[in-house]
């Protein structure tokens, strides 16, 4: 049967073999002598060897102790150089940032802030993967998801952090309104829609009344600018369209307030990564910097 040896055991047993000496070992350790001794006797029960040789004057390695600290010494060195060079330690972020978007927000909104981010925190690196499919955080294994949040979070293995509130309209190109004229309600069999899954889903329209049924707003949105049909869009993704002309506001009558919560997801259990908190509170201040 394996024998479990408390880490601290031989972190103690360390300290006197280097000082041989216990009050030393204490004062290196900031313990009280009396903690050391009781150290030194349960690892030496624990093995069932002498460890020590003690004297009222000195204390010295046994031939089982010489072993030990020269099979052990190497592996406490690089564990404790492992544990102080981590990089989150450091004042400043560090490290590798894993991150998972939709495409529309990774395309439009993270360039900018990502640059920005990089150049007040060089020490942080990323890996950004761009998909609407919800991942298992936890599983894969990344910092953060940034996700539209239309229902309250049901995952505890995940906090949420609300970043704003994302906003949606239904949009058309100014060729495609002179063309066609306006719709009157949403799913006007006159006119043709193009709409995202989410859409679809939310209003519960049938199916054979959406010419272009998409899972990407990118993709919508350049359908619209080029005059296929009406369609609805998060205002982000349609400012810049909206802003140059080539798409304009389309008002519906009956239809609901659109959007949700702008959220970002990360693993709950353990302490946040200081690379981690630090983009968000980046990327809640670039949002209301309206970036």
């Amino acid at each position: 049967m394996e024998t479990q040896i408390d880490l601290q055991l031989l972190e103690t047993f360390a300290a006197v073999a280097e000082q041989s000496s216990f009050s030393k070992a204490a004062a290196k350790l900031g313990v009280a002598k009396g903690t050391v001794s009781r150290s030194i006797a349960q690892l030496e029960a624990l093995l069932g060897v002498e460890l020590l040789h003690r004297t009222t004057h000195h204390v010295s390695l046994s031939t089982a102790g010489a072993a030990l600290h020269e099979r052990t010494r190497g592996h406490l060195t690089a564990l404790r150089s492992a544990v102080v060079d981590l990089p989150e330690r450091e004042e400043a972020p560090a490290g590798l940032l894993r991150m998972t978007a939709a495409p529309d927000f990774g395309a439009i909104v993270l360039p900018p802030v990502l640059a920005a981010f990089s150049r007040r925190f060089p020490a942080v690196r990323f890996d950004v993967r761009l998909s609407g499919h919800q991942v298992d955080l936890v599983k894969d294994g990344y910092d953060l998801a940034i996700r539209v949040a239309t229902a309250p979070l049901k995952d505890s293995t995940l906090t949420a952090r609300r970043l704003g509130r994302g906003s949606a309209a239904f949009y058309a190109s100014p060729s495609y309104v002179a063309r066609r004229g306006r719709p009157k309600q949403l799913g006007d069999e006159r006119h043709t829609w193009v709409l995202h899954h989410g859409f679809v889903r939310f209003f519960k329209l049938r199916p054979e009344t959406v010419h272009f049924s998409v899972d990407d707003f990118l993709l919508a949105r350049d359908l619209m600018r080029d005059g296929v049909g009406v369609g609805g869009l998060p205002t982000f993704v349609a400012r810049a369209f909206l802003r140059e002309g080539l798409l304009e506001e389309v008002p519906i009558g009956g239809t609901t307030t659109m959007g949700g919560d702008l959220v970002m997801l990360y693993p709950s259990s353990g302490q946040t990564p200081r690379k981690v908190t630090a983009f968000r509170d980046f990327l809640v201040e670039a949002l209301r910097a309206g970036v």
